[in-house]
């Protein structure tokens, strides 16, 4: 049987838009992953809110998605898929990052999973676009308008790291959109369209 690891932040946790909360385990696409594949896969969940690719967060340490890598695969070192969605935190304002260096950050993390395994098949997910308003008061001031525009900058880097890795491919975004409530996280519909797109793509690898 498969194992799969999905590495991500709050919206592979499954936060609830507008609050501090998790969603239930079969709410969250990562728990209706696990329920779909029952009997073809066990599916570990690994997010984290505020995880980035590379960068520190100084307000919240630890929250570095490279530094967790090698822990998540010494407590799981029979994983056989990833399934990685990283690079909204990056797009935070204070980081004043491009789309090309979010994409950088990320290549760091694919080139850890594969030296530290180098048979592990990568699901490389190009995250869901934030809101338009999201930086505005009443949301997340973090982020700012050029932050809304390198987010929606991701699936195209992405694509190309994805060719260049030779890893699976999925744009969140051509399934999910961000909750009006807080302009960044998925509501229930986005998780249960998020869990069918990556089952369509996994699938196939588990028969």
């Amino acid at each position: 049987m498969k194992k799969i690891l999905c590495f991500g932040d709050s919206n592979t946790w499954g936060l609830i838009p507008g609050t501090d909360s998790r969603y239930p385990a079969d709410t969250r696409w990562t728990g209706i992953l696990g329920e779909r594949l029952r009997g073809k896969s066990e599916v570990i969940e690994d997010g984290v809110c505020g995880r980035t690719t590379v960068y520190e967060d100084e307000f919240r340490p630890g929250r570095k998605g490279l530094d967790s890598i090698k822990d998540a695969l010494c407590s799981h070192p029979d994983v056989d898929i990833v399934v990685l969605m990283l690079g909204t935190n990056d797009c935070k304002s204070f980081y004043a990052l491009s789309a090309e260096q979010i994409a950088e950050g990320l290549r760091a993390c694919i080139e850890e999973f594969r030296n530290l395994k180098e048979d592990i098949e990568i699901l490389l997910v190009s995250p869901i676009h934030l809101g338009n308003d999201v930086w505005k008061d009443g949301y997340d001031t973090e982020f700012n308008e050029n932050s809304v525009y390198v987010s929606k900058q991701l699936e195209a880097e992405y694509r190309k790291l994805s060719a260049e890795y030779s890893t699976l491919f999925l744009a969140a975004s051509d399934h999910a959109v961000v909750s009006h409530k807080d302009e960044e996280h998925m509501e229930e519909e986005g998780h249960r369209a998020l869990a069918d797109a990556v089952i369509s793509v996994l699938e196939p690898l588990l028969d």
